[in-house]
This record gives C-alpha cells, structure tokens and sequence, in this order.
C-alpha cells in the first residue's frame, strides 16, 4: 500500500515522489525523507539523459587522462601532499588553472598571486555562464550552483549545443549533470594515478618539466592570428623582463601586458578592415 508520508517529507512528496511500505509497517519522518531522497538520486542515475551526457563525454574524458596525469605529477613535484593534491584536483576542476596553481606552488608564491593568476585563467567561465545561464532559470537554486561547479569547456560545448536544438531545460540540465560528473569523476581519478606515479618515479627524470610543456601544448594551437602572437610574445619578454618583482608578480604583470597589447592589435586590425572596405 502507499502509505501517506509526515509533514516533514512533505516537501519531498510534493516533488511526485511516494513511499511505497507494506501494511502495517511504521513510518519514521526522518526514514521518509532518507529513503525519498535516496529514490530521487535512483531515478537521475537512470534517467536517460543524465546517461546520454555521461556516455557522450566518455571521449573527451580519455583525451584528457594525460593532461590530468601531468598535474597529478606536478602536484607531487610541488610537494602538495596527497590531501593537497586531491584538494587542488577537487576544488580547482580547471585544467588550464591547476596547471598555473602548480608551477606557482613549485615556485613558491605566494597564496594571493596563485589565486589571482587562477581567477585570471578561470574567467572564460564568466562568459560561459552568461550563455547558459538563461536555459538553466528553471532549475532550484541548489541544482544551478551544482551545475556551475561542474561547469568545464567540453560540458559547456555539449550542453550549450543541446540547448539551442531545443530540449527541454530540466532535460538539459540533467544532460548537463551526467557530462559534468563524468569529467569530474575521471579528473580525479588520473590525478590521483599521477601523484602516486610522481612519487615513484625518481626525481632525476625531472617530471615537473612536463607541466609547463603541458601548457604550451595546450597554447600553441591559439597562435593563428596576429592579436594571439603578439599578446603572446609580449608576455614572454614581460615575464623574463619583470622577473626582479616580488612575489612572483612578474607573470601577473606579463599577462595583463599581454592582454592589453593582444587587444590593441586586434582593434587595430578591424580599424584598418573597415578603412579598407570603405576605401573600395
């Protein structure tokens, strides 16, 4: 029989969801919501999209195991410690960013420029949560603040693509769910696997070298135009020049540089297009 749930699982029950107990049987108000709770996380493991967003991003999570293999080894070059490590891997979920977190914890600086520098890397996220922010409205507050945390390039590119050929915005969201964990799930696990692989392998075989060739692996594909290159060399240079700042502030200083010299080259590349259409 299904038998009525207390008040305090009233919240739950509201959401279509009952308890189904044999007769007779009694019916604790703390059990309620527990096993109501437990019966709404069964029903997101088997609902088909969250499954179709897990699977889909299988792929993407394979392509990523060496990336996540080098900040594992990073981590235990930096003598980060396994709880640090796991901390960085669980908190940071920013490739690009964990990267930058380890080779300034190699380097030893200070804690403010290494937050800095991350919230720098991390801001594309601004502009990813701007364009996706709008289909995901619908949700609770809770579930918009779990989907943000998970929020990566490739779930953004998958999820964002759902959403414009129309699905449903709950639909989406747990499409976004299942891809978003399955990233998270597999950037853990090769963390892990590269720290205890960085503690094995003798420090003679320098290993910490292959993060910052990581991050130039994942720059050099950007070089195509002109705003990138110079943005680039002038960061390069900035960050040799600079090096005397303290506290490590030379590659915040190099970044900027960059930026802003990127940026002027490109409005001056469209000022010189428009001249030139015009001119014709």
């Amino acid at each position: 029989m299904v038998q009525e749930c207390s008040k305090v699982a009233r919240g739950e029950r509201e959401r279509g969801l009952v308890i189904i107990v044999p007769e007779g049987a009694p019916l604790r108000p703390f059990s309620a919501v527990q096993m109501l709770r437990r019966e709404g996380r069964a029903r997101i493991l088997e609902d088909p999209h969250f499954r179709e967003g897990f699977v889909e991003m299988l792929p993407a999570c394979f392509a990523m195991v060496p990336f996540g293999l080098v900040c594992g080894i990073g981590a235990a070059a930096a003598d980060a410690g396994l709880a640090g490590a796991l901390g960085m891997s669980t908190i940071i979920f920013s490739g690009a960013a964990q990267v930058l977190a380890v080779e300034l914890l190699a380097a030893h600086a200070p804690v403010g420029v290494i937050v800095l520098t991350c919230f720098v890397a991390g801001l594309r996220f601004l502009m990813y949560s701007a364009a996706i922010a709008p289909h995901l409205r619908v949700l609770p507050p809770r579930v918009q603040h779990a989907l943000a945390f998970l929020l990566t390039d490739q779930a953004f590119a998958a999820s964002i693509q759902r959403f414009h050929a129309g699905i449903e915005p709950r639909a989406g969201g747990r499409y976004f769910f299942g891809a978003g964990l399955a990233l998270w799930i597999f950037w853990q696990a090769t963390n892990v696997i590269g720290y205890f692989a960085g503690n094995v392998v003798p420090a003679s075989w320098s290993l910490e070298f292959a993060v910052p060739l990581c991050f130039v692996a994942l720059v050099a594909p950007l070089m195509r135009d002109a705003p990138s290159i110079v943005a680039a060399l002038v960061a390069c240079v900035a960050v040799v020049a600079l090096a005397g700042l303290p506290m490590r502030l030379n590659l915040i200083v190099a970044g900027v540089a960059g930026i802003a010299c990127g940026t002027l080259v490109d409005f001056a590349n469209a000022r010189w297009t428009r001249r030139s259409s015009s001119g014709r």
